[in-house]
């Protein structure tokens, strides 16, 4: 029986395939009309009425009179919404928000989830994955056996408990179509367990019994949580010996380029194909088109109007955005998004790369507030993530998570950067290591490697080895352990560094 849903479904995401090609091939007629349909929908909100919609008449007229907006300034607007109130920022009333609070800061943000917002965007975004993973893989069976998902917890707002928020991996789970729950474990219960520990010591024995796993999906810092416990239950030597006959790992929350050669202890098979997705609270915005691809195609008809922020324009006061039409290869941007929930040329944070126009696809590189420029290096995420991956391809190790900021000048020496790295294989010779890892940072950055020129402004970067699950323990401490949370990679500021490793090495 479940060979023929199998069947009909690789027939219905052909049908849901041809919506994509339609994008790829009309992406500015596309763009246009989705912006042109939210100010129609959202002319008699409040922020309709003070932006004065009625006379939007085209996107010229759009960049004028809407500011470009973070979450502080829709903040009040979103208040009132969590308490309930309608046509604030998006017609009717919102009941689901989804809950980041970034790496590790102490407040939260609540992005608004509406039901239009669910269905055409993170929901969509979930069934174009499957359609693209369809079309790529003659054999996949994710209709006919199982698929493990790792998700948050929700909870009720309090002052208002018909509003709800949690992780936005919750939030869809909780709304996922029923054709699709009898081919998804752990439970749903399980699935939504806040006690993230609980949470995975009961997961990995209810899952340790599939036999028939093809497709996981997952953050990866916390897969490998999950995959240790699985082979601490079962005492096998790999995850392929627990589940032979899996095909796919989606994974998205961070980037996959330093957990590569992990992976590769745990599922030890050319076979395996790894593939990205780029689903935020904030929507779901780009797919991995082909199995080998390194790239993402952006979702042009997903509920999401995009514009970009050249990186020059990130810290200006009345910053500049450019629309989809003018993004140049190569280039740094900062995403400006509009969406079907009512966040209205709204800054995420996240950075981007396009490395196709036709169709658009794009990297991410990082983050607006992580990177390190301490010296004039501008070092970025997608730099120390590709550096620390060559380095442990070169040299055998295998890393768990990083974080690194600046050591400034000082009469006792010059600047340089301190990387705390959590191993799970240790180097044969850390020294080795260092220095390789400085050298590919240097061919990777050529802003560094000029500021490394003979020792002169920068010195070799030093590396401080912490014992395996510190920075679990650390995000434990600050009430941030699984879900979205997750370590910042970089800091212009030692604020993390110093925090670490007083709490590395308290005792």
């Amino acid at each position: 029986m479940r060979k023929w849903v199998n069947k009909a479904m690789r027939w219905y995401l052909a049908q849901r395939y041809k919506g994509i090609e339609h994008f790829m091939k009309h992406p500015h007629e596309v763009q246009a009309r989705l912006l042109r349909s939210f100010i129609h929908t959202a002319t008699h909100t409040n922020w309709g009425k003070k932006y004065q919609f009625l006379k939007i008449r085209n996107y010229s007229d759009f960049q004028n009179q809407v500011p470009i907006t973070n979450y502080e300034s829709l903040k009040p607007y979103i208040e009132q919404m969590m308490y309930g109130q309608k046509d604030v920022l998006w017609n009717g009333q919102i009941k689901w928000f989804a809950k980041s609070s970034g790496t590790t800061s102490g407040r939260s943000k609540f992005i608004p989830v509406s039901s239009k917002n669910l269905r055409q965007c993170h929901i969509k975004g979930t069934w174009d994955t499957m359609s693209i993973i369809y079309h790529n893989l003659p054999d996949a069976r994710q209709f006919e056996c199982k698929t493990l998902l790792m998700g948050g917890s929700w909870d009720t707002f309090e002052p208002y408990p018909k509003t709800r928020f949690g992780d936005v991996s919750s939030i869809m789970i909780h709304h996922m179509p029923s054709v699709g729950r009898p081919f998804f474990t752990p439970d749903f219960e399980t699935a939504l367990m806040e006690n993230f520990e609980a949470k995975i010591e009961k997961m990995a024995r209810i899952v340790s019994q599939e036999k028939d796993m093809v497709m996981i999906g997952g953050v990866p810092t916390w897969t490998v949580v999950l995959f240790r416990k699985i082979l601490e239950i079962t005492g096998k030597k790999h995850i392929l010996e627990v589940w032979p006959n899996l095909q796919v790992y989606t994974h998205g929350g961070v980037s996959f380029t330093p957990y590569k050669e992990q992976f590769k202890e745990f599922l030890p098979s050319e076979e395996i194909k790894y593939f990205e997705i780029y689903n935020a609270s904030e929507g779901f915005f780009g797919i991995q088109h082909g199995m080998e691809d390194d790239d993402m195609l952006l979702l042009l008809e997903n509920g999401i109007f995009y514009e970009f922020l050249p990186a020059e324009e990130w810290y200006k006061d009345n910053p500049k955005a450019i629309p989809l039409s003018e993004v140049e290869l190569g280039k740094n941007y900062a995403l400006v998004i509009t969406t079907n929930a009512g966040l209205w040329r709204y800054v995420p944070g996240d950075t981007v790369v396009f490395t196709s126009t036709y169709p658009y696809k794009i990297k991410i590189t990082g983050r607006t507030n992580q990177f390190v420029n301490a010296f004039g290096e501008e070092v970025m995420v997608a730099n120390t993530d590709k550096a620390l991956a060559l380095a442990c391809q070169a040299s055998g190790a295998l890393v768990t998570d990083y974080t690194v900021a600046p050591i400034y000048f000082s009469k006792e020496g010059k600047g340089s950067h301190q990387w705390l790295i959590e191993f799970e294989k240790m180097p044969s010779n850390l020294e080795y290591f260092n220095r390789i890892l400085d050298q590919y940072l240097q061919e990777i950055n050529s802003d560094y490697e000029a500021k490394r020129y003979k020792n002169m402004a920068l010195e070799q970067l030093k590396i401080v080895p912490l014992p395996l699950g510190t920075f679990h323990s650390w995000l434990r401490s600050k009430g941030k352990y699984g879900g979205q949370h997750k370590v910042p990679r970089l800091a212009n500021n030692r604020q993390y560094v110093d925090e670490i490793l007083n709490f590395s090495f308290k005792d």
